[in-house]
């Protein structure tokens, strides 16, 4: 009871903080070579923060991340990779070796961190601010592997959607330039998918005409607050509170 009360707490205060912060450019976070750094270098930048693994059926998302960011960089798009091995235990070995796993497979070239938690009493206060400003969306059933994830979810937890923890590796959030969270990707988003998303950021536009260029699985979701689902109305609601200053 005494351990269970202190995770709480524990939870409770990590939550606090991160309610704290009103963008990612408040956060720090520990870079490929152990340095901590501040995610405010990155102002006026349109970024795609992934949390990524490398023995995971969605590790060829790489290739897709890194034309993505060769595609854009030069227009102020950065792709940020935070390894995970919370799901699987799919991203093993040092964040060294993971480098060197991605130059070799994929000559990733976007930036990556140390390996972290995104979910937990331990998960990076980054991740526990975005996941408040974008919860889960829902999988596209309308695609094979999301409806075989949703299926195993829901077998786990009838009510799984209502949580907004990360579900699996590479889900993905878009933050504008300055630094406001407009869109949560799921695992099974693809480049095409995010591409118009990053697009009208790239732009400048507010969250508002960001929401607009939802890909098709997120469309069940952004449809002004009337999704069928709670985490569905939820995440509208959140994104229509905060458009971009």
């Amino acid at each position: 009871m005494k351990r269970l009360f202190l995770t709480t707490v524990m939870m409770a205060l990590c939550a606090i903080v991160s309610m704290a912060q009103n963008s990612v450019y408040d956060f720090k976070v520990v870079n490929d070579e152990g340095k901590e750094v501040s995610l405010a270098g990155y102002k006026g930048k349109v970024l795609l923060i992934v949390n990524t693994a490398t023995k995971c059926g969605f590790t060829p998302q790489y290739k897709e991340l890194e034309a993505l960011y060769e595609q854009y960089r030069d227009q102020g798009f950065v792709v940020l990779d935070f390894p995970c091995n919370q799901f699987g235990q799919q991203a093993p070995g040092s964040i060294q070796d993971i480098k060197d796993f991605c130059t070799a497979n994929f000559d990733v070239q976007f930036p990556q961190f140390d390996k972290i938690d995104v979910n937990g009493t331990n998960a990076a206060p980054l991740y526990t601010f975005l996941k408040s400003q974008k919860g889960f969306c829902g999988f596209n059933t309308a695609d094979k592997i999301g409806k075989f994830l949703d299926d195993r979810f829901k077998q786990q937890d009838p009510d799984y959607a209502s949580n907004p923890d990360i579900k699996w590796n590479f889900t993905k959030f878009l933050v504008s330039k300055d630094g406001c969270v407009l869109q949560r990707f799921e695992p099974t988003a693809t480049a095409q998918d995010m591409e118009p998303a990053i697009r009208t950021a790239l732009s400048g536009e507010c969250c508002k005409k960001a929401e607009k260029a939802c890909s098709t699985s997120e469309k069940t979701c952004c449809k002004a607050g009337k999704a069928s689902s709670k985490a569905g109305k939820a995440c509208c609601q959140k994104a229509d509170k905060k458009c971009c200053k």
